[in-house]
């Protein structure tokens, strides 16, 4: 997984609120267990007309959005099934961090395991943030300090410490464990010589 510090980007403002995970990667993508090529498929019904081709007025199908690594949302952002393919496919796409109001909880804890940082901010700092979006100006985000620069402004989110970490030192669930290999590997050798008959080998 990728480390997250900090990041610079023109947001893209997508004020929708209820977005589910089907929106985000419809059913008929999640055939695969790659992590990578459902970028192009991220916001399908909302990206694609009828035909395949992409729809002009929509804000990722334009500069710079089409180029955003920073999504701003409405609340309740990742709502629906708990699919592990819509954090895929907004991290496919370019997008590292998503600014709502609020989250469905499957979903908030699925972007710290696959490099996303989902920041939650009360209705007025998005209000805010989403003037840069329209303006196509840059904000900057920094985890280790927690807040994000807009102009001359800044304000602060929450982060979990031990989510933070996990970002800032790009750990996801099996580099979490292979940290512990050390301890494992004594276990297991320890366990074969107390009871060696429960080992086929």
């Amino acid at each position: 997984m990728q480390k997250f510090i900090s990041i610079k980007s023109v947001p893209a403002y997508l004020p929708i609120v209820n977005i589910d995970t089907d929106m985000i990667i419809p059913k008929q993508f999640l055939k695969t267990i790659k992590r990578t090529g459902l970028g192009k498929n991220l916001f399908f019904e909302l990206r694609y007309d009828e035909k395949g081709n992409e729809i002009k007025d929509f804000i990722l199908n334009q500069e710079p959005y089409n180029s955003s690594k920073i999504l701003i949302s409405g609340k309740n952002f990742g709502c629906g099934s708990s699919r592990e393919h819509a954090p895929w496919a907004l991290l496919d796409f370019g997008i590292t961090c998503v600014i709502s109001s609020s989250y469905a909880d499957i979903f908030y804890n699925n972007c710290f395991k696959n490099g996303i940082l989902p920041i939650i901010l009360n209705e007025e700092n998005i209000k805010e943030l989403s003037e840069y979006s329209n303006r196509k100006e840059e904000i900057s985000i920094d985890l280790r300090e927690q807040k994000i620069i807009y102009g001359n402004n800044e304000v602060g989110f929450d982060v979990d410490p031990f989510k933070k970490k996990c970002l800032l030192e790009g750990l996801d669930d099996i580099a979490l464990s292979l940290e512990k290999s050390d301890e494992i590997n004594s276990f297991e050798k320890e366990l074969k010589n107390k009871k060696p008959w429960i080992f086929n080998d």
